[in-house]
C-alpha cells in the first residue's frame, strides 16, 4: 500500500510540530546533507528558526512547506520574502530537505514545486536559491524545476578544512505587473551614473576639475 503524502503550511508551531522539524534536520545533517549547519543543530536552533519563519508567514513574508508521509513530517523547505524595500518582490528558498529514511518517495520536488507556487501566489516576481557547489543532485532538481545559475562564489563554503563553491540560481516567476519597466542594466534611470573610460589626457569622463561629478 503506498504511503500517504501531503503537503501542509503550519502558521502556528507546536510542540509536537517542533519535534518533527527537529528530527528532519537533525537526521539530514547528520549524514553530512549541505543545508547550512556544520553540525547537527539542537532543539533551541531549529526551534528558533521554525518559529522566526511562522512569524514572518503570518504576515505574509514567509511560508513553510512541512511534507508529511502517514502524518509524519519528513521533508520540508522555506521561502523568505527580501527584507531591503528594493527588493521586496524577491525572495529566497532554503532548508529544503527529506529525512534519509525518506527518500525515493519525490518528497523534494513536491516541496520545491509548492514553495513556487506559494511565492508566485504571495506576489513575488523572483525567487533566488544558494547549493554548495558539489551537490549535483540538488543543483539538477533546481534546474528541472526551472532555476538557472546566475553566478557563483567560488571555494567560500567552510567545511572543517575544506572549501565549496556557492552556486547562486534564480527562478523568473512571471508575476510582473506588465507596467513594469525591466531596464537591466543599460545607464539611464535612479542611480546611474557614466562609464569612468579615461581620456586621452588621462582623466576619466567623472572629473570635472579635480573632483568627480556625482
Amino acid at each position: 500500500m503506498s504511503p500517504r503524502i501531503d503537503l501542509t503550511w503550519p502558521s502556528v508551531p507546536d510542540d509536537a510540530l517542533l519535534e518533527q522539524v527537529h528530527r528532519v534536520i537533525h537526521a539530514v545533517v547528520a549524514a553530512g546533507g549541505a543545508v547550512g549547519y556544520l553540525t547537527p543543530p539542537g532543539r533551541r536552533e531549529t526551534d528558533l528558526l521554525v518559529e522566526e519563519v511562522l512569524a514572518d508567514a503570518r504576515h505574509g513574508r514567509a511560508a513553510l512547506a512541512l511534507a508529511r508521509v502517514d502524518g509524519v513530517v519528513q521533508a520540508m523547505g522555506l521561502w523568505k520574502r527580501a527584507s531591503a524595500q528594493v527588493f521586496a518582490h524577491s525572495g529566497e528558498i532554503g532548508k529544503v530537505m527529506a529525512h534519509p529514511a525518506a527518500r525515493g518517495l519525490g518528497l523534494g520536488r513536491l516541496v520545491l514545486a509548492g514553495l513556487v507556487d506559494s511565492a508566485r501566489a504571495a506576489g513575488l516576481e523572483t525567487l533566488t536559491l544558494g547549493a554548495r557547489g558539489n551537490n549535483h543532485g540538488a543543483i539538477e532538481l533546481y534546474e528541472e524545476m526551472g532555476f538557472r545559475e546566475w553566478g557563483r562564489l567560488p571555494n567560500v563554503i567552510e567545511v572543517g578544512m575544506e572549501r565549496f563553491d556557492e552556486v547562486r540560481m534564480y527562478l523568473d516567476l512571471g508575476t510582473r505587473d506588465p507596467r513594469v519597466v525591466l531596464r537591466g542594466s543599460p545607464p539611464g534611470g535612479a542611480g546611474s551614473s557614466p562609464r569612468r573610460r579615461l581620456r586621452a589626457g588621462g582623466r576619466g569622463e567623472g572629473h570635472r576639475n579635480g573632483h568627480i561629478s556625482q
